[in-house]
């Protein structure tokens, strides 16, 4: 038995802000995923058994399905927070404590924390200039923000430009083909609503890569293959620049070869890179377009319905949430105010359990017998609302239970969090290295002209 080998490498990547402690929408939203693609493994195939061999080899190590990059994003909270940055560094740990709580693993994911990876701000930087203003404005987010937040000042770029980061925090994590080395797919897990921001974080990587990497062989514009340079015109249909580009055949070859390339960039710009190596036809050997930066892909989560206390999105800033940190007390004190069906106004009314925000905690907490029990007394008014909430709230305590006391263990070593966080960083700085290294060279090309200088 081996392990298959012919999968391709897999990177995930996502974070969130140090806002305070994860609450239990938080948990269903992203933590439980996050756990699950750290602890999957690629199935081992093979040839026959080895049940009963007496020199069997010994069953190789279980490979990781997807490599995991975890981060506290706390650059992004300045976006909105940033006229008050006293509680950061108390949320981050915060929000590590509820990682580690929750059963994210240093030893199986790379679990970090933004700042102590400048790459980041580099690389956000990069993206930024050729980020097109009215991509950023035109997002649905932050002109609902725009709207809607009143007691915060959101006219400024660290709001504005906000996917630029998350692009970076993204992307810096690429690995692309290198060297016959086979590169890595990139992965984001978000539900259906956050889909429109991976894509726009991919149209951000499609312009940069066509800016810094799209290649003209500049065999093109040799004597000896004048021919295919002007089918290749004909068939790009770049008539209106021809007279531009005989001109400058007069230049020297450098000269010449950098403004045709000049040309030919622009027009692949208004065309698209694909139109444009669909029109050069077998004429597309001549041109190369470079993976500086790696497209993210959606990996796309199904998360259950988790709504707060009051009914709305459980959200810390609308009080209607349930820390993984909450004591039972605290649970049941909550639990026993949360809206119900508006149909029960009485004992007596039956209820439509499919519109009970308690019934949608059952499904999450309790067992399919509680289950069954609650959505049959809610519709035959059975079972009381407040008889209802109680029930929920034991399974919920019971779930709870074994987080909490791992945070309160993690809670107890803040120096040892500290360390996982630091070790952490380190680990994801190697990787983002390596994309600043291949990044700075493709935007500057200083390895190629030291070398020139140097001969």
């Amino acid at each position: 038995m081996t392990i298959d080998s012919n999968v391709k490498k897999k990177r995930v990547v996502s974070g969130m802000r140090p806002t305070g402690r994860l609450h239990i929408g938080h948990y269903f939203g992203a933590l439980e995923n996050w756990v699950r693609l750290q602890n999957e493994t690629l199935p081992r195939s093979g040839v026959g058994s080895q049940v009963g061999a007496q020199h069997a080899a010994p069953l190789p190590a279980e490979q990781k399905a997807y490599e995991c990059f975890y981060f506290i994003a706390d650059w992004h909270a300045l976006t909105s927070d940033y006229a008050d940055t006293s509680g950061v560094a108390q949320n981050t740990i915060e929000i590590m404590t509820d990682y580690l709580a929750a059963g994210l693993d240093p030893a199986k994911s790379v679990i970090f924390q933004q700042s102590l990876v400048p790459e980041h701000a580099e690389l956000h930087l990069l993206l930024s200039m050729v980020t097109p203003l009215s991509w950023l404005e035109r997002v649905p987010t932050y002109k609902e923000a725009l709207e809607q937040v009143k007691d915060k000042d959101l006219h400024n770029y660290g709001f504005l430009g906000y996917p630029c980061l998350q692009t970076a925090d993204i992307v810096i994590y690429s690995s692309p083909a290198d060297a016959g080395k086979e590169g890595a797919q990139l992965y984001v897990p978000v539900g259906e609503d956050q889909v429109s921001h991976v894509e726009l974080s991919r149209e951000i990587v499609r312009r940069f890569d066509f800016f810094y990497g799209f290649r003209v062989n500049r065999d093109l514009f040799l004597l000896e293959n004048f021919a295919d340079y002007c089918a290749a015109l004909k068939h790009l249909r770049v008539v209106r620049t021809l007279r531009e580009l005989v001109d400058s055949s007069s230049e020297s070859l450098e000269a010449s070869a950098a403004i045709k390339t000049s040309i030919l960039r622009k027009y692949a710009t208004e065309v698209g890179m694909q139109n444009f190596l669909d029109e050069a036809k077998e004429y597309s050997k001549y041109f190369k377009l470079d993976e500086v930066l790696t497209e993210p892909s959606v990996m796309l989560t199904k998360t259950p319905r988790i709504p707060g206390l009051d009914g709305r999105k459980m959200s810390k800033s609308y009080g209607n949430a349930i820390t993984l940190s909450e004591t039972d007390e605290e649970i049941r004190k909550k639990t026993k105010v949360m809206v119900t069906d508006p149909a029960r106004k009485r004992r007596t009314d039956p209820g439509n359990p499919d519109v009970c925000p308690v019934y949608d905690w059952h499904k999450l907490f309790s067992t399919p017998e509680t289950l069954a029990w609650a959505a049959e007394g809610c519709r035959t008014a059975g079972i009381g609302c407040i008889e209802c909430k109680a029930k929920m709230a034991d399974h919920l305590i019971t779930w709870i239970g074994p987080k909490r006391e791992a945070r309160n263990k993690w809670e107890k070593d803040p120096k040892g969090m500290l360390e996982i966080i630091e070790d952490g960083s380190k680990r994801a700085r190697v990787e983002a290295k390596k994309t600043m290294e291949r990044v700075r060279e493709a935007v500057f090309g200083w390895g190629k002209k030291r070398a020139e200088v140097m001969k």
